[in-house]
């Protein structure tokens, strides 16, 4: 009862020293990220009809495209490059675990059947010449608890938790760019069918016009340099629609790619030609400090900073000494039988004080090392700030300007149309020809052409607004 009681106040011993310590760490305690912009202020580059309203995570659900909307989730179920960030969330995952396991006492238990030579009567045995040979059975139990005086180990978890929550960021700024890749592809595969729609339509009108040109020919109202002329002008446009079909089918692989799949597996399901999406009139983009708790990239370089100020405290404390609480207890005997008699147990408990004093200057330089690491970190951070503002800025400019070149390229189709519209009243009217129509026909399909291209790019800018806005994942993702 005596040895059970030391024992039992060796444990409350340790744990009254870990509880008075718990509350005492050196080192620099986070405070948060330092302050780059207020953010009170909107965007300065918003245009029109762009609220402050909260955005949608989803975006792309505006877009209002059902398949749309099945390709990017099904990517972002089924593409590898999520696979890999979210392996490195469970190794995240699995190192805090480790950190915090530190904390507690590291245990053993041993069991063995030796054969001893010389054994005396320590244990119980006994042999006439006091070195004969003999079995020895020993059953035991170990600990060994390093008491945190320092806070070396909770700077260590803080560590660990910051960087956790880092490699989650990262998970999320790969959501980010999946989504918007997608998005992007599936809208150039659209722009590229459907151009490749008009230019075969360019090609059949330019066709017609080289056919009434080689017939004026037969009747010598024209020149073989018309010919030759016109006959150019078809092969041109027929030579245009190679490139414009190969980009088809790179943006179906493409989208393959980006859904974890083979090139070609897509292809029966976007071989259909369908209308270009296009985003709403009024988008909620949110205010800059919204952007700020929003976007991965700064939520990681926030952490990375966190974790640099953690290892700060790591290092200090390995500037004062160590506390290690060792304990050993276990039975021995020369017998199974006598193993569990009360005779045969042996007990160690010691305090183990390190330090090591001849090793301050390469502390103090690895501490000097920590500060530095953190210092760049904080950089980075504002760096990261400053540049996410930026992307933001400059996609919503790039979209309002895209825009109004929607809007001025609505106008010349509008205008091309009506030429078009014109000319056929006046070949009705026997005042213009068949080539005169033909003629107005192939500038509206270029009219419509150079549209198409203007409205493709402002999904697509569409798309990187979002992207810099920080959008394409929810909270819980992860």
């Amino acid at each position: 009862m005596k040895r059970g009681a030391l024992i039992c106040q060796a444990v409350a011993l340790a744990v009254a020293v870990t509880a008075l310590t718990n509350a005492c760490a050196v080192g620099p305690d986070y405070k948060g990220p330092p302050k780059v912009t207020d953010g009170d202020a909107g965007f300065v580059r918003a245009p029109a009809k762009l609220g402050n309203q909260t955005p949608t995570a989803r975006w792309w659900t505006e877009l209002h495209d059902p398949l749309l909307n099945d390709l990017i989730e099904r990517a972002l179920k089924a593409n590898p490059s999520v696979d890999v960030a979210t392996a490195r969330l469970r190794e995240a995952r699995a190192a805090l675990a480790s950190e915090r396991a530190k904390e507690l006492p590291s245990t053993g238990v041993s069991a063995a059947d030796l054969k001893a030579h010389g054994l005396t009567s320590a244990i119980g045995a006994s042999s006439a010449g006091g070195s004969a040979d003999t079995n020895v059975y020993t059953v035991g139990f170990d600990a060994t608890w390093e008491i945190d005086l320092f806070g070396a180990h909770r700077r260590a978890v803080e560590g660990a938790a910051a960087s956790l929550e880092g490699t989650r960021a990262g998970l999320h700024d790969v959501l980010v760019s999946l989504s918007s890749e997608v998005a992007e592809a599936y809208i150039q595969l659209r722009d590229a069918q459907e151009r490749v729609r008009l230019t075969e339509r360019s090609v059949d009108i330019e066709k017609q016009l080289l056919i009434l040109i080689q017939r004026r020919r037969a009747g010598g109202t024209a020149s073989d340099l018309d010919v030759a002329r016109f006959g150019n002008q078809v092969e041109t446009t027929q030579a245009s629609l190679g490139p414009l079909l190969a980009d088809v089918t790179d943006q179906m692989d493409r989208l393959a790619l980006l859904l974890g799949t083979t090139p070609g597996s897509l292809d029966i399901e976007l071989a259909a030609a369908a209308p270009l999406p296009l985003p709403p009139e009024t988008i909620a983009i949110g205010d800059p400090s919204a952007l700020l708790r929003r976007r991965p990239d700064i939520a990681s370089a926030e952490r990375k900073l966190a974790a640099q100020t953690a290892a700060i405290g790591q290092d200090i404390a390995a500037l004062f000494p160590k506390l290690t609480l060792l304990g050993d207890v276990g039975f021995i005997a020369p017998t199974a039988e006598r193993l569990l008699n009360g005779s045969s147990l042996l007990y160690v408990a010691s305090p183990i004080l390190q330090w090591t004093p001849f090793d301050l200057g390469r502390t103090k330089s690895r501490i000097d090392q920590a500060r530095a690491s953190r210092d760049e970190a904080e950089a980075e951070y504002r760096r990261t700030v400053l540049s996410a503002l930026q992307d933001a800025e400059s996609a919503l400019n790039r979209f309002g300007r895209q825009r109004d070149t929607v809007g001025d390229y609505a106008k010349v189709q509008a205008s091309a149309e009506r030429i078009y519209q014109l000319t056929a009243v006046r070949l009705h009217n026997g005042i213009a020809s068949t080539t005169d129509l033909l003629d107005a026909d192939t500038k509206r399909v270029q009219a419509q052409l150079s549209y198409q291209q203007a409205l493709a790019q402002l999904s697509t800018d569409f798309v990187a607004m979002q992207k810099s806005l920080g959008l394409g994942w929810v909270e819980g993702a992860g």
